[in-house]
């Protein structure tokens, strides 16, 4: 690519779920969500998304925090430059500028769309895909009881998912599962994510989980700790995946050299873009490390940018793409993300760039505060 970028615009918009979201940490209801527009000096332009929460819960970015560094920080570093590939652009965002990985992953996979804009290929391709489909997983929030978890996991089984996350917490956990695997056997794939609700403390309690056939327990432990999640694998037969705990190439390595688990969901975002996420793909490919591709609420736009990574030839397991009616009413993006009723996303292979276009009227009518930088 030679064009520069010349302006980023960024856009906060806030998109009203269909149903609350809740985690172990907390409850979403409406998703405030804050969306880049990049602009070469030629013409072009695409859509990117930050895919930073509005509390420091998951991560230590917020959108305000990402706002701020994407204007002050991130924008100066690209604008009215040219980077040959990914790792010019992400070298340049690493150098002497440390975290704030959303916002950097929001600019740096921005580029990536503008990349394959200028080649007038897909996203998918421009990264090295070699899927056309991808296979689809529903991330299923804390249910108030047993009962209720019963009747999502089988409208999602129902509805063609290939795999049932179930978010986990003290109090909300081996009862809700065993309830579900005695309702609907041992078919559904389930795995179960504790997005780090647990301690060593917890060893004998979560061994009990290992009775479900669970595809995975995702991040049982905190998100800085390899050294406990060793720990605690040693004790599973149920193999861990680490989510929080995974991002840069140096903790992947590290996690695999301490044996802290087994299977790495990859969020683009989480790891500052789509160099790393390809990085880390690599060593787990060459390492026989299943991965996958989580989902953090997004938008229809950040939905492109998780189907191009997850066609990519490593991405084994039912990825968090779930269609846009999963979540919202109404998407931003034309034409809404779907799935067929084999659990199958389609890749836009024909479409140049993220293969989906941004409802403007929709973005306006749902935005809160914009600011361009140039």
């Amino acid at each position: 690519m030679t064009e520069p970028i010349r302006r980023i615009t960024l856009c906060e918009i806030h998109l009203p779920l269909r149903e609350p979201f809740q985690i172990s940490s907390g409850t979403t209801t409406v998703r405030r969500i804050l969306l880049l527009e990049l602009e070469t000096s030629d013409g072009l332009s695409t859509w990117s998304e930050c895919v930073a929460g509005g509390r420091p819960n998951y991560s230590p970015d917020t959108i305000d925090t990402s706002w701020i560094a994407i204007r002050d920080w991130a924008a100066p570093r690209v604008l009215g430059k040219s980077f040959a590939n990914g790792a010019e652009i992400a070298a340049a965002l690493a150098v002497g500028f440390l975290g704030h990985q959303m916002p950097k992953a929001a600019v740096e996979m921005g580029w990536w769309a503008l990349a394959a804009l200028r080649r007038g290929v897909s996203l998918a391709e421009m990264l090295g895909g070699t899927r056309h489909q991808i296979a689809t997983g529903i991330s299923l929030g804390i249910q108030p009881d047993p009962q209720t978890l019963i009747d999502k996991v089988r409208e999602a089984v129902a509805a063609g998912y290939r795999k049932v996350k179930i978010k986990i917490k003290p109090g909300a956990d081996v009862e809700h599962l065993k309830a579900v695997r005695d309702a609907l056997g041992t078919d559904p794939e389930l795995m179960a994510d504790a997005n780090s609700a647990y301690t060593l403390d917890d060893v004998g309690h979560l061994r009990q989980l290992d009775a479900f056939d669970l595809m995975m327990i995702e991040q049982p432990l905190g998100q800085d700790d390899l050294v406990r999640h060793a720990e605690l694998q040693k004790h599973l037969e149920t193999p861990i995946c680490l989510d929080e705990s995974i991002t840069s190439l140096a903790r992947a390595e590290d996690m695999l050299t301490l044996g802290s688990g087994r299977i790495i969901n990859i969020k683009p975002g989480r790891v500052a873009g789509f160099t790393a996420s390809k990085a880390i793909h690599d060593l787990c490919v060459a390492h026989e490390i299943p991965v996958w591709c989580g989902g953090m609420l997004e938008s229809g736009v950040g939905r492109a940018y998780n189907v191009a990574l997850a066609s990519l030839p490593g991405f084994t397991l039912p990825g968090d793409v779930s269609p846009s009616a999963r979540y919202w009413e109404r998407d931003v993006v034309n034409p809404e993300w779907t799935m067929d009723e084999k659990g199958m996303v389609e890749v836009p292979w024909s479409v140049p760039g993220i293969g989906v276009e941004i409802d403007r009227d929709r973005v306006e009518d749902l935005t809160v505060r914009k600011e361009s930088v140039e």
